[in-house]
C-alpha cells in the first residue's frame, strides 16, 4: 500500500520591497519562521509569522505559512481561518490551488472528508494537473465511504439493540402481568379458602349448637320419665 503523505506548501517570500527597515523586518520574521518549520518547531515559526502579520496584516505570506504552522500542530480549525484569509489575499489561481490543497489537508486530518473532497475539487479546477491533489481527492473519497460505511454499520447495531431491548421490555411487562395475574388468583383462592374456612366454622357452631339443643331435649324426657315413675303406687 502506497504511503500515503499530504504535503505542505511553504510560500517563499517574494514581491516584497526591500528599501525599507520595515520590509526587512517582515523578511526577517518570514524567513526565521520558515527556518523554524524546515527544523519542526511549528510553535516558534507560528510565533514568527504572527510577528511579520502585527507588521502587516496584509500579508499573504504572513497567513500561509502561519496556516501551515498551525496545521503541523493539528490546530485544523486555525489553521483554515488563516488559510481562508490568505485565500482573500491572491487572484493567483496557482496560489489558490495550493491553498485550497492544504484546506484540504486540514479537513482531511479533521476527518470531515466531504469538506476535504470540496476543497480538493476546487484546487483541481484551478490546477487540473496536481497529481498529488487527484491522489488526496481519491483518498478522501474511499475515508468518505468507509466513514459513511462505518455510521450505517453503528447505526444498524444501535438499532439491533433497540430491538432487543424492546424484546426484554416487552418480555418483562409480560412476565409482570403473568406475576399479576397470579397475585390475584393467589388472593382469590385465599379469599375463598378463608371464606370457606369461615363457612366451615359456622357450620361446625351450628351443629355444637343443635346438638346442645338435642341434649337438652333428652334430659327434659328423661326428668318427665322419672317424674311419671315416681307417683307409681306399690302393689303388693
Amino acid at each position: 500500500m502506497k504511503h500515503f503523505f499530504i504535503p505542505l506548501i511553504i510560500l517563499s517570500l517574494s514581491a516584497m520591497t526591500s528599501g525599507t527597515a520595515s520590509a526587512q523586518s517582515l523578511r526577517l520574521n518570514i524567513n526565521d519562521g520558515n527556518t523554524l518549520y524546515k527544523k519542526q518547531k511549528y510553535a516558534d515559526a507560528e510565533a514568527e509569522y504572527k510577528k511579520s502579520l502585527e507588521k502587516d496584516n496584509q500579508l499573504l505570506q504572513g497567513y500561509f505559512n502561519l496556516g501551515d504552522a498551525l496545521y503541523k500542530q493539528q490546530q485544523y480549525d486555525e489553521a483554515l481561518q488563516n488559510y481562508g484569509t490568505a485565500l482573500s489575499k491572491t487572484n493567483d489561481p496557482k496560489t489558490q490551488a495550493q491553498l485550497y490543497h492544504n484546506i484540504g489537508n486540514a479537513y482531511f486530518d479533521g476527518k470531515q472528508y466531504q469538506e476535504s473532497i470540496d476543497a480538493y475539487k476546487h484546487a483541481l479546477r484551478l490546477n487540473p494537473n496536481d497529481e498529488e491533489t487527484k491522489y488526496n481527492l481519491a483518498y478522501a473519497e474511499r475515508m468518505l465511504k468507509q466513514q459513511q460505511q462505518n455510521q450505517q454499520n453503528k447505526q444498524n447495531k444501535n438499532d439491533k439493540n433497540n430491538q432487543d431491548q424492546k424484546k426484554q421490555d416487552q418480555k418483562k411487562q409480560h412476565q409482570q402481568q403473568n406475576q399479576q395475574q397470579d397475585q390475584k388468583k393467589n388472593q382469590a383462592q385465599q379469599q375463598g379458602q378463608q371464606q370457606e374456612k369461615r363457612m366451615s366454622k359456622a357450620e361446625a357452631q351450628r351443629i355444637l349448637e343443635a346438638l346442645r339443643n338435642d341434649e337438652k331435649e333428652v334430659q327434659k324426657k328423661l326428668r318427665r320419665h322419672a317424674a311419671v315413675k315416681t307417683n307409681v303406687e306399690k302393689d303388693w
